[in-house]
């Protein structure tokens, strides 16, 4: 395994809001980050190498309620809002809560992000910009 947990943190200070995320995303591809999930429930995220081994960072944050219903024409504009800038991590994940949406895949050989429901079924898939 390439890369720590501790080194993946340290990345993700550096974030102050999802306009940092692209810079984010290639440092920790730099680092042997192939592909991640995180939950929102409670933050954990689980990052995986090319071998498909697996870290997992733990719960980040007081446990959400996942909405059933999935609002994702709200969510779509909740994303937007974030990537400009204008709002924190937690309150996307928040707003990720209150619309349906259980987590995302990032895919970092693809360059996708797919979101999903709590029933596993994907909701909408993005590029990831690039730096």
């Amino acid at each position: 395994m390439k890369f720590t947990i501790e080194e993946i943190k340290a990345e993700h200070q550096k974030v102050k809001s999802g306009a940092d995320f692209p810079k984010y995303i290639q440092a920790i591809k730099n680092r042997g980050v192939s592909h991640y999930t995180v939950y929102v429930s409670d933050g954990n995220t689980e990052y995986f190498d090319q071998e498909n081994q697996s870290e997992s960072s733990g719960s980040k944050y007081d446990v959400l309620i996942v909405s059933e219903n999935v609002n994702l024409e709200n969510f779509k504009s909740r994303l937007k809002l974030h990537q400009q800038g204008g709002t924190d991590y937690l309150t996307f994940c928040k707003d990720c809560a209150d619309n349906g949406v259980d987590g995302w895949k990032m895919d970092l050989n693809d360059m996708t992000c797919t979101y999903f429901d709590t029933e596993g079924h994907n909701l909408l898939v993005e590029n990831i910009p690039s730096v």
